[in-house]
């Protein structure tokens, strides 16, 4: 047999030489005084002192001072005269020590410097449209033009480095844990997640279609099928929905799935993996409080008006619809006699506020149905406020907890869920408005106990709260068919700073089950079976109980850079309308790529 080839590593897996640099931007320090060595990178700045050109080189690691002097390198000085920021240069001198004064404690590298002794132009470059060594604002839309440029700036890297830092232990912390890495298509038959596919035309089978994965999830519980009892992977998914600042149409989720599991498993693995990650990857280092909360759906909707409840403030919602059933103020009243509920919260030091100020808070209450927002100002001599005259007593504030100098806020509706959703969002803007909120604090909890299904607004059919492979809760399998919208989903979603993560649930793991969900939400049996035949199939062969969950990578690399919008995070982002701003796309197709397609495209008309 012959002996096996043994390829030689052109140089050790921690060096950086090659024939344009020995070392990178940010590795030298004093102990290299004296050394040779080479340098390459982009000229962030440039400072002409007469006979002495400083440049700063950088690279992806940091920056390094370069000194060409004319005395001492007449070439090397003429060269630098054409450069300027963003030339791509290769240096080659000596290490020295800067003299005393002159370190830079803000640098890596700023005890030292490189006399160049020669100096070669790589690359030249216009005048950038920003500047890429500055602080000053830039639009979005000029950012992502010039993307790549962009990405050059230093704070813009260290995302996408973090980002890179995250996505690197999450693989070792489920390989140490013995999860398999399984990778799934990308091509894929469309499966109810939700949102709309984004569709894939045949060219070899005209009229059919792929759809882009919104989601690995009837694989991954195949896989669970065929014994992976362990699988993960940082998939990309696609769902063509609406964008937003955490949102965009390709994303990219960790998913888990795991064998023989119940929810409490599948929750102490991630809050372990989340405990990790923010005290290690933060930009505010911390420590969550294990284990995180668990809360109930209903009571994240009571107490906070929302299922993704932001627990960096306080502000919970208290419910005063007793109160309000015998109160003058018709209003609240009727509210709640027509089955509704009157709800509010106790702004702290909020009666400083003035009237203008109070119903900018309104269009907030305003977006989720709520036809007005009432308010108190609490005082030591009682209330005052549009609604005082109707509640002589300090019943309102008792309730509340409220002291003086407090503002208490109220929504009443006939619609419960109304009154928790508008009170959520005023909550929410609140905070915001009086800096309440704590930028270097991460507050998480898993939100549990979801509804199984909803009513479709507009038609009555009962859906999936998550998706139709999500298992009902075990005590309410006597109403799954009587009284579906009691039924409680085995799903639970990670929150994290008021941002929702991701979403798992435990599957439903037996054919009947599974067949049983189709049938209540309208599915008939022909549609099942053509849709889902694969996974019928296979179920009936013997499936074990299964559950997991995806996390978004995007959404959690951002909260832990500290930024506002995943498109910091992500290399190459859309804009909110979808277009890719730098390669303008989408853009039209070659009408014979279409024919060969068999597709052809109809006028407006």
């Amino acid at each position: 047999m012959a002996s096996p080839i043994r390829y030689a590593r052109p140089f050790p897996v921690t060096s950086y030489e090659t024939p344009y640099r020995t070392h990178n931007c940010n590795e030298l320090r004093r102990a290299d005084v004296g050394r040779i060595v080479r340098l390459a990178g982009w000229v962030h700045r440039r400072r002409d002192q007469g006979g002495i050109v400083f440049l700063d080189l950088r690279d992806r690691y940091g920056l390094c001072q370069v000194r060409i002097s004319k005395q001492a390198q007449a070439q090397a000085h003429e060269t630098v005269a054409a450069v300027r920021s963003e030339f791509v240069v290769q240096v080659e001198g000596e290490v020295q020590a800067r003299p005393d004064g002159a370190h830079n404690p803000n640098l890596d590298t700023g005890e030292i410097e490189v006399a160049a002794m020669q100096v070669e132009i790589l690359a030249d470059s216009p005048t950038p449209p920003f500047e890429i060594a500055g602080s000053e604002e830039i639009s979005s839309e000029v950012r992502y033009r010039h993307r790549p440029l962009d990405l050059r700036r230093p704070d813009v890297q260290q995302h996408l480095l973090r980002r890179h830092r995250i996505q690197r232990r999450m693989r070792e912390f489920f390989s140490e844990r013995d999860f398999v890495e399984i990778e799934t298509p990308i091509l894929a038959k469309a499966t109810p997640e939700g949102a709309r596919d984004f569709l894939v035309p045949s060219r070899l089978h005209h009229g059919t279609f792929y759809a882009l994965p919104q989601a690995p999830q009837v694989y991954k519980q195949l896989l669970m099928c065929a014994g992976f009892d362990r699988y993960f992977q940082i998939a990309r998914c696609f769902r063509d929905e609406d964008q937003r600042a955490d949102r965009q149409w390709e994303f990219t989720q960790l998913d888990i799935e795991m064998s023989f599991v119940k929810t409490e498993d599948v929750l102490a693995l991630i809050e372990e993996m989340l405990f990790e990650l923010v005290r290690e990857e933060a930009v505010h280092p911390c420590e969550l409080q294990l284990p995180l909360r668990r809360i109930p759906y209903a009571e994240a909707l009571l107490r906070y008006g929302s299922d993704k409840p932001d627990l960096r403030f306080g502000m919970e919602i208290e419910d005063v619809s007793e109160i309000a059933r015998g109160a003058e103020f018709e209003v609240f009243r009727s509210a709640v006699e027509a089955g509704g509920a009157v709800r509010g919260i106790r702004v702290p030091g909020g009666a400083e506020l003035s009237r203008k100020e109070i119903e900018a808070f309104q269009p907030a209450a305003a977006e989720h149905g709520a036809k007005g927002l009432a308010w108190l100002k609490v005082t030591a001599e009682g209330t005052s406020g549009p609604i005082a005259k109707f509640f002589t007593t300090d019943a309102l504030p008792k309730a509340l907890g409220a002291e003086p100098g407090d503002l208490l806020l109220f929504v009443a509706d006939a619609s419960a869920a109304v009154v928790a959703w508008s009170l959520g969002a005023v909550r929410r803007a609140v905070a915001r408005a009086r800096g309440m909120i704590v930028r270097d604090r991460y507050e998480a909890c898993f939100v549990v106990d979801f509804p199984l299904f909803v009513e479709e607004e507009g038609t009555g059919k009962w859906v999936p709260a998550h998706h139709p492979f999500t298992a009902p809760h075990p005590e309410d399998l006597a109403l799954l068919e009587s009284d579906p919208h009691k039924v409680r989903a085995q799903a639970y979603d990670p929150v994290l700073n008021g941002v929702e993560l991701g979403s798992g649930s435990i599957r439903i793991h037996r054919r009947d089950m599974q067949e049983t969900v189709f049938r209540i939400m309208g599915v008939s049996k022909e549609e099942a079976r053509e849709r889902f035949s694969y996974l019928l199939d296979t179920l009936a062969y013997g499936a074990p109980p299964h559950g997991g969950i995806a996390l978004g990578v995007d959404r959690l690399v951002m909260l832990l850079c500290g930024v506002d919008t995943i498109r910091e995070v992500i290399a190459f982002p859309k804009t909110t309308s979808g277009v890719d701003l730098m390669s303008d796309s989408p853009s039209p197709v070659d009408p014979d790529h279409l024919a060969e397609l068999g597709i052809s495209l109809r006028g407006d008309g």
